[in-house]
């Protein structure tokens, strides 16, 4: 079974009445009480827990970490963020939601600033399924319709994504490249933009059904690991 590791800030629940209305328990664990539904044994880790519940032991036993982050970005041990990147590097999977766009370890791997436009204004949202033959769409029609979100407006600075999976339209008039792709040394990353704090959306079925999918993406197998040793004997005869 696909071992998998949410992990939230856990401050917006504990400061914003809303929030905590929405996500009683966290957002971490109302994603990981949804994924058990898909038969995906998820565990939670939070930032004020030792070493931000990120030890070398969970992540050696995690096969996907799900990432959600906010308002305390900078509060991540730096020694923690390379301890991910490097478990990242090794193979595992790595689902990085919303505003966690501008956490350390997304910055990390994408190499940019990856900064974007965003407004608060309860708009609808529309995501478009733009590649419906992929892994992460299975079970998902032409688009999910979210009645109310924070929108998230282009220039998104990544690097090009490997796959674009969704693009999103919103009422005030933006599109956003919002379910992104890439691969760094071993490891799958999936970008997926819905899930502002005060929305329920991490209660949709179908955003967790995208989660799900991409839960199963991410832990898929990646082929041989490459070795990068000195080879003082060549193949052919020199």
């Amino acid at each position: 079974m696909t071992q998998v590791t949410v992990w939230n800030e856990n401050r917006h629940e504990k400061t914003n009445p809303k929030v905590a209305e929405i996500y009683p328990n966290g957002i971490h664990q109302a994603i990981a009480s949804h994924l058990g539904e898909y038969e995906i044994n998820a565990r939670t880790a939070t930032l004020d827990e030792a070493e931000h519940g990120l030890t070398a032991e969970v992540l050696a036993n995690t096969d996907v970490l799900i990432w959600w982050g906010h308002m305390a970005h900078d509060e991540v041990a730096d020694r923690i963020v390379d301890r991910v990147h490097a478990r990242v590097l090794e193979g595992m999977g790595l689902i990085v939601l919303h505003s966690a766009h501008y956490s350390k370890i997304f910055r990390k791997l994408m190499g940019t600033t990856c900064g974007l436009k965003w407004r608060e204004a309860d708009e609808k949202e529309r995501l478009w399924v733009v590649n419906p033959g992929h892994p992460i769409t299975a079970g998902i029609g032409e688009y999910i319709e979210l009645p109310q979100e924070e929108m998230y407006g282009e220039h998104f600075d990544i690097p090009a994504p490997e796959e674009l999976i969704f693009l999103s339209w919103f009422a005030g008039g933006e599109a956003f490249r919002s379910g992104c792709t890439f691969t760094r040394g071993q490891g799958k990353i999936f970008y997926f933009r819905p899930g502002h704090e005060t929305y329920p959306t991490y209660h949709n079925k179908e955003i967790i059904r995208v989660i799900a999918n991409a839960v199963q993406w991410a832990s898929q197998p990646k082929g041989t690991k490459p070795t990068h040793v000195n080879v003082p004997v060549p193949l052919e005869k020199l």
